[in-house]
């Protein structure tokens, strides 16, 4: 699969771009690839626009949203659609696009019959849809850390195999709705302040579908579905965070009466590290020293995600003081590279002393190389103010 562009690229703004430049932007781009616009062009042009229009619909579905955008900005195409659902981009097809958008386009080209287009000149039905699923998985720090494939069980509503999803009993066909005269919508005509008001209405008695089931399917009752439980292999990339959601196309339910699946939907869910903290790629430990070894130094060890780490504590090692493991934290989940584990000093002052501990500690107070100088001063509470930014 190719990979995605920059969906800041595809629309041609910058990432500091408000929803007002965003909007017009992709009302831009979007009228410039419109169906509508691509009657004269070759069937390899029009195939090209159709892919430009559904990329601009994808990237302003995820930049108008700010929730999405921030997790977009901060981890990229993981951060949004996880496996890079392909297709259309999250819209089960152009038509969804018109539905979602089709205020940004006015009055052109609405999505019950666009013309020429894409489509050569056919008038279009919207397709029909299944309901997406959403799941929630739990990762540890270290699957995180390098990614896990999960097997996870969904109850699915699939299409009944008696019927193949039509809901008809197996033979039989269905007949036309004589209440919409097959329209699937009735059109009412009213005398109103104005003239003559005419609304459009969903069939009640075939609920659009325009056909009425002459026997229903024994099986499913006429529903076209059942529900069934469905193992599926989720490959969860490394790096991903908490929230995070993941699209796999098409692992949603079926539509009723056949059309395309609905989407699964995974939501990341990261359990807390006893000793770890996250802080985006970086892993961050609190080591609290002894005073004997902040002050002649020493051996200690430190955990990272895959085992522990021994380090070389400097004597004089004051509080405050913050240690680098480089590469030690969490990856990037563009391929950036890892993060760091960040190890911040902290030191131990005893809360009770026997006598033997309080006469020697004592016997320290008037020692010039016990208190610290002016200059030192400064130099701890710099080092201890990005504690509190």
């Amino acid at each position: 699969m190719a990979e995605k562009k920059d969906y800041y690229e595809v629309l041609g703004v910058s990432k500091s771009a408000t929803d007002e430049e965003l909007k017009k932007a992709y009302r831009k781009v979007a009228m410039k690839y419109h169906p509508d616009r691509q009657s004269d062009k070759s069937d390899a042009e029009k195939k090209e626009a159709e892919e430009k229009f559904k990329e601009a619909a994808e990237a302003y579905s995820v930049l108008s949203d700010k929730d999405k955008r921030a997790r977009y900005d901060q981890f990229g195409h993981a951060g949004v659609d996880g496996n890079g659902a392909g297709g259309f981009g999250g819209f089960s097809d152009i038509n969804d696009i018109f539905r979602n958008f089709g205020d940004i386009f006015g009055g052109f080209g609405g999505f019950a019959g666009f013309g020429g287009g894409f489509g050569g000149g056919r008038q279009r039905t919207a397709t029909k849809r299944g309901t997406d699923l959403r799941i929630r998985v739990k990762l540890n720090l270290k699957e995180v850390a390098h990614g896990v494939e999960k097997k996870l069980k969904i109850p699915r509503m699939v299409a009944c195999p008696d019927c193949n999803g039509s809901g008809a009993k197996n033979g039989t066909e269905f007949t036309t709705c004589s209440h919409c005269n097959g329209s699937g919508y009735i059109t009412k005509v009213q005398d109103s302040f104005f003239g003559k008001m005419q609304t459009q209405s969903v069939c009640p008695n075939c609920k659009g579908e325009g056909k009425i089931i002459r026997e229903k399917c024994p099986s499913c009752g006429g529903v076209g579905l059942e529900r069934k439980e469905q193992v599926v292999s989720v490959n969860i990339p490394a790096g991903v965070a908490d929230g995070m959601l993941l699209r796999m196309q098409g692992y949603g339910n079926d539509a009723q009466g056949g059309g395309i699946p609905g989407d699964l939907i995974i939501q990341i869910e990261e359990e807390p590290n006893t000793e770890l903290q996250r802080d985006g790629e970086d892993l961050i430990y609190n080591l609290m020293l002894d005073f004997p070894t902040a002050v002649f130094g020493g051996k200690v060890e430190v955990p990272t995600v895959d085992g522990r780490a021994r380090l070389t504590i400097e004597p004089g090692t004051q509080p405050g003081k913050v240690l680098r493991l480089r590469n030690k934290g969490l990856p990037n989940p563009n391929g950036y590279g890892n993060g760091d584990l960040l190890i911040n000093i902290m030191v131990y002052v005893p809360e009770h002393l026997n006598s033997d501990e309080r006469r020697a500690i004592e016997s320290l107070r008037n020692s010039e190389n016990i208190k610290p100088s002016e200059s030192t001063k400064k130099r701890l509470f710099d080092r201890l103010r990005h504690i509190f930014d």
